[in-house]
């Protein structure tokens, strides 16, 4: 499925209406450039998964959990790891055990232990409008969006 957002808030609208059809487990393998929007998206999620944190990049943290929401959400940021190995070094097993949502920035870095995730792809068209890709695998549905 393909969407046209023209704002951040669009973005994150976007990602609010995902967040509210997943399932505890997903994994969300996040692709697009640096400003693309990706945390915008997962601000989106978040919401929809009722956590009322405030979201930040885990650029420098690797990993920010968000757990006050109907799921847990894990945001991940891969730009730093070099494989699979260093994820699961890590604890991405650990996370995987805790049923909640797995969102993956950089996710090509670790793509080999992403089990059946969704893809969204984020490219930057204008300065505020973006193409928002979101293709489930065989085994994810996506109803509902």
């Amino acid at each position: 499925m393909e969407f046209i957002t023209n704002c951040p808030e669009e973005t994150e609208a976007l990602g609010e209406r995902l967040a509210k059809i997943l399932t505890p487990g997903t994994i969300l393998a996040y692709r697009g450039d640096l400003g693309a929007g990706k945390t915008a998206f997962t601000r989106g999620l978040a919401r929809g998964l009722d956590c009322r944190e405030q979201v930040t990049s885990p650029t420098y943290t690797i990993v920010n959990e968000y757990l006050g929401g109907r799921l847990p959400l894990f945001h991940f940021d891969m730009y730093r790891l070099r494989s699979s190995d260093d994820l699961f070094d890590i604890g991405w097993d650990d996370y995987l055990d805790r049923g909640g949502i797995c969102a993956v920035e950089w996710s090509e870095n670790v793509a080999d232990a992403l089990e059946d995730p969704i893809t969204v792809t984020i490219e930057k068209i204008s300065e505020n409008s973006r193409r928002i890709t979101i293709e489930r695998s065989e085994h994810n549905a996506l109803t509902g969006l």
